[in-house]
């Protein structure tokens, strides 16, 4: 059974994330504690509507009883049951303003004297090592719900969970680094097509700021090298078991260089039969 763990910082989409996978054929059950995931995992099994996809968000709304998540893991691995685990991310600035924003309380603010930035700092410290074991991390800073639903798709919309998946992502510098970036590419250092006037308003999924881009000779070395590297370290990361490679391409708007190497890049392992997809994280940024 393709069964998922969803977890994450309060605040950063577990239950938009809930939903996209509902929509896409997942049984899912929210803020259910810790101690009885094995438990349902066994009544999923056993249940044919279940369709043998679920899934189920888990987080520190359950107190004391999210304190026994890591021996629900350790139960699934000692009964060889599979799962994966999706945590969901965001920086603690967003935390706190869509927390003033919708006015919820935070599950940690009496903990904290109902200090709103000292409780997402304390959930963060807590979740650390659960983010550290997960196999997906997603980053919801700078993500819309509409580009949080693709991502979702992508990851879990087709079948073979056990292979490496790949999530190329375009950004700009001055908008903040994807914190769940596991490798990062600078490419500022290209040549800029954002100072000729005619391919300013465009951006590098069309053709001529893309030729601009990959046409140029600093940019067809990077890319040489760009490209021997990930094709070396696929099979390193597949061999030690990831689950999921984010490669991250930035220029410093996210408009013209980031996205035509991060749409490049995608479209290379695609033809090499990797399952790879992208995101122009900043593309439409203004």
């Amino acid at each position: 059974m393709e069964f998922v763990i969803v977890t994450g910082l309060s605040g950063a989409g577990k239950t938009r994330a809930m939903h996209a996978m509902e929509d896409i054929g997942f049984f899912c059950v929210d803020n259910l504690p810790p101690a009885l995931i094995p438990v349902f995992y066994d009544m999923c099994i056993q249940s044919e509507g279940v369709r043998n996809r679920a899934a189920v968000v888990t987080d520190t709304r359950g107190g004391e009883l999210f304190k026994s998540f890591f021996t629900a893991l350790e139960s699934l691995k000692r009964d060889k049951k599979p799962y994966k685990i999706l945590f969901l991310d965001s920086s603690d600035s967003v935390l706190v303003n869509r927390f003033q924003e919708t006015r919820r309380k935070h599950p940690l603010a009496d903990e904290m004297g109902g200090a709103l930035e000292q409780a997402v700092k304390l959930e963060r410290e807590m979740l650390k090592p659960v983010k550290e074991c997960s196999d997906y991390v997603i980053d919801t800073s700078l993500v819309s719900p509409a580009q949080l639903k693709a991502r979702i798709s992508e990851l879990f919309l087709s079948s073979a969970q056990d292979s490496l998946s790949v999530h190329c992502i375009s950004f700009g510098f001055k908008f903040g680094i994807p914190m769940e970036a596991d490798l990062v590419f600078d490419v500022r250092c290209l040549p800029n097509p954002f100072y000729d006037e005619t391919l300013r308003p465009l951006t590098g999924l069309d053709a001529p700021v893309r030729d601009y881009v990959m046409e140029k000779e600093e940019t067809q070395g990077f890319v040489s090298r760009f490209t021997d590297l990930i094709d070396y370290l696929l099979p390193l990361y597949s061999k030690e078991g990831k689950s999921q490679l984010v490669i991250a391409v930035g220029c410093t708007g996210g408009h013209h260089r980031s996205v035509a190497l991060a749409q490049y890049m995608c479209d290379h392992l695609t033809e090499q039969g990797v399952k790879a997809s992208v995101t122009h994280r900043d593309m439409q940024k203004f």
